[in-house]
């Protein structure tokens, strides 16, 4: 391949990384950098944005020798011994630089490919099992909730308007199932508006209208008030 052809050819094979990076996990790659430089994000995810910023880095190097291999041939320089020199090396330097970015674009899909993976084998919203734990969270969203950052700690969490607290771990959850939306218009440090979609709606009055049987009711203790209709006489 001509060395003119390597920049364009690399910047496209990296957006189409990135694109696949937030298919995968719902966030685009600065966002993804920031919750990894705040702690939250779990280790594959973790280990995704390393080997992405060490592909960025690697792809800077192409960038450079490949101006500078523009900037030689340009006619800038008097055509001498010197430039020739000059040249070839920043030719094996150029080529040194590619394979080392190639090589960080392995990685990079090594990364991700599992991810992807788990991202495609997930169910589906309608498919989605709402624990106990789930459908209060939803509850307490569906009143009211904000997504704050800590100024200090950098913390992320969800203060609902009935009080209850809500982790950003469960957060991302009932986010990736598709239950909850998060309003980014707003500064996360003066709260972003969480809000049920939909799905998180259909979920929870799905979960209200389910009513136990009555072999599953609680037996009354003697006594007990008030009363069921068959103990009054």
């Amino acid at each position: 391949m001509s060395p003119d052809l390597a920049l364009p050819v690399t910047r496209r094979a990296v957006f189409q990384l990135d694109l696949r990076i937030e298919a995968a996990t719902g966030h685009d790659v600065d966002t993804l950098g920031a919750h990894r430089d705040r702690g939250i994000l779990n280790e594959p995810h973790t280990e995704l944005v390393d080997r992405h910023r060490e592909l960025v880095a690697a792809e800077t190097g192409v960038t450079f020798y490949r101006t500078l291999l523009h900037r030689l041939s340009s006619g800038e320089f008097p055509v001498d011994a010197a430039l020739f020199e000059r040249i070839d090396r920043t030719v094996d330097q150029l080529e040194e630089a590619a394979a080392a970015r190639n090589a960080a674009q392995r990685r990079v899909l090594a990364m991700l490919e599992p991810i992807e993976a788990a991202a495609r084998s997930a169910p589906r919203c309608g498919e989605q099992q709402v624990t106990a734990a789930d459908q209060a969270a939803l509850l307490a969203i569906a009143g009211g909730a904000k997504l704050y950052e800590h100024l200090l700690t950098g913390r992320l969490s969800v203060t609902t308007a009935s009080g209850v607290r809500v982790s950003y771990a469960q957060l991302q959850r009932l986010q990736s199932a598709g239950f909850v939306a998060l309003d980014t218009s707003h500064p996360v440090h003066a709260g972003q508006p969480v809000s049920l979609t939909d799905a998180g709606r259909a979920a929870l009055a799905a979960n209200r209208r389910a009513k136990p049987s009555k072999a599953s009711l609680p037996t009354a203790r003697p006594g007990a008030w008030p009363s069921t209709p068959a103990q009054r006489r």
